[in-house]
């Protein structure tokens, strides 16, 4: 819905009940949300019931899809305009936990181990909601300028990074009674 459609919708209810009610919005996510894509590589399928692509991505990288549900397109670059949508896979991450799922039933073209697979519309929720579960590191951000270069924006975290806040000087903090523990 364009400002103007919004205004006018709002002002013919302000006219029908007598007032305008503010109107509050999320605006990270209208602005930054379609300006991101997660790039994740195919490293093993399996049909069983259903067949499943797994990838080298995880909800650690988009938790969107895993934790609700949210739908974010994906295409596979090198299969584009060329190969029609051939099979209905689960697209998963390598997590091994039963929500990390960035697709569940969608038709895809035939996905073989190595292809890469754009998961789209990743920009508000991807690497800012990112975290290090089962000690998965973050990956690296890169950013695509408008005349065709791609500068990195974040590098990967490493392992010493994902230690470093142990490393520290200890500190003992004194013992406090707590009201609810006395009695």
């Amino acid at each position: 819905m364009s400002v103007p459609q919004l205004l006018n919708v709002t002002n013919a209810f302000g006219d029908s009940v007598g007032f305008i009610p503010t109107l509050y919005m999320e605006s990270g996510r209208y602005i930054t949300g379609p300006h991101g894509t997660l790039v994740t590589s195919a490293i093993n399928y399996k049909n069983t019931y259903r067949q499943y692509v797994g990838v080298d991505a995880s909800m650690a990288d988009l938790m969107r899809p895993g934790m609700y549900g949210a739908y974010h397109h994906i295409t596979v670059p090198t299969k584009m305009g060329r190969i029609p949508a051939e099979i209905t896979v689960d697209v998963v991450g390598s997590l091994c936990e039963n929500n990390d799922k960035f697709a569940i039933q969608r038709p895809l073209p035939q996905i073989d181990d190595g292809d890469l697979l754009c998961i789209h519309d990743t920009g508000a929720h991807g690497h800012a909601m990112g975290f290090n579960y089962n000690g998965r590191l973050r990956s690296k951000e890169l950013l695509l300028r408008s005349d065709g270069t791609v500068e990195l924006i974040r590098r990967a975290e490493t392992v010493a990074d994902h230690f470093a806040t142990l490393q520290f000087e200890p500190q003992v903090m004194p013992a406090v009674q707590h009201k609810a523990l006395v009695n």
